[in-house]
């Protein structure tokens, strides 16, 4: 009976160089929440965060963009995204209806440890949902991440790869 070994020998791989070293990576989706700002007054009070993407991708038209969006426009896109495609939508961060009760002691939802906890949770719910291949497909993220202004009558579809 014949004896298998395993073999041992190291692939052979060609010499890297300073640029695949410190190049930029082949393919790469970084997206920031930062720079929150509270505008309004009263009622109609609310938090924009900046939405700043860089990418190499080529199904994203823009490869470097900035946005401003508010908490209500992630639940649009959240619930776009559980309307129209096949992904599993992480959830968002909580809508803390405690905090937006009068008589409070602290500023409710316009605190400042509350607006940055809420900017790391909605900055990993829109990694998260931006790293799905199946959601980089779907016009609503394109809108999201890219468009200064939400069509939210535009007609639901596929982004085609350029």
């Amino acid at each position: 009976m014949a004896e298998t070994v395993a073999d041992t020998r190291r692939l052979i791989t060609k010499p890297q160089n300073l640029n695949d070293a410190y190049g930029p990576p082949s393919n790469f989706l970084e997206i920031d929440v930062s720079n929150p700002q509270t505008v309004g007054v009263g009622r109609g009070r609310f938090t924009t965060y900046e939405i700043r993407v860089k990418t190499n991708l080529p199904i994203f038209k823009l490869k470097e963009s900035t946005v401003r969006r508010r908490y209500s426009d992630f639940e649009w896109l959240r619930s776009e995204l559980e309307r129209e495609s096949k992904v599993v939508v992480p959830p968002l961060p909580g809508k803390a209806f405690l905090r937006q009760l009068p008589f409070r002691g602290d500023d409710g939802i316009f605190d400042d440890n509350f607006i940055e906890e809420r900017k790391q949770g909605l900055e990993q719910f829109i990694n998260k949902v931006a790293g799905h291949p199946l959601a980089q497909s779907e016009r609503c993220l394109h809108m999201f991440l890219q468009d200064e202004i939400i069509d939210k009558s535009y007609t639901p579809s596929k982004i085609r790869h350029a």
